[in-house]
């Protein structure tokens, strides 16, 4: 095995750590979401979700420009 092959060895721990990071982050928006968001009716709580994100992206444009 060369050096390259196990620098990437080394890596993978932390790419499963870092993965399980987000998932759990989203799996947890998204129980928040569902228990504050109009809980008791499944498609308008989703339309003011995805009304809710358009707002975030279009007032936030100028930082994805910069970020790029």
């Amino acid at each position: 095995m060369n050096k390259k092959q196990k620098k990437r060895l080394k890596k993978i721990p932390q790419v499963l750590i870092i993965g399980t990071a987000v998932v759990l982050f989203w799996r947890g928006v998204w129980g928040l979401a569902d228990t504050f968001i109009f809980p008791n009716n499944y498609l308008f709580s989703s339309l003011v979700s995805v009304l809710i994100a358009i707002i975030v992206l279009f007032f936030t444009k100028h930082l994805i420009k910069e970020l790029l």
